[in-house]
């Protein structure tokens, strides 16, 4: 993911490096999803609203990642 650069399909028939693992649609247009790196199971917040977005780390109560197995 990239600043000012749109999301791309992977047409191929292999699965990309992240999972969806959630997809919730606020209104006026804000998004958020929970992505899962399937490499090292860090799970990830993206969140956006119109051109505006941000991503980080999906952390527990202690401050560590959220890891999770396939």
């Amino acid at each position: 993911m990239y600043g000012c650069t749109k999301w791309k399909k992977n047409d191929s028939n292999e699965p990309g490096r992240f999972d969806i693992v959630s997809d919730q649609n606020h209104s006026f247009g804000e998004r958020t999803r929970i992505l899962r790196d399937r490499e090292t199971g860090v799970n990830y917040v993206y969140h956006w609203a119109g051109t505006a977005g941000g991503l980080t780390t999906l952390l527990n109560a202690d401050g560590t990642p959220v890891v999770t197995e396939s």
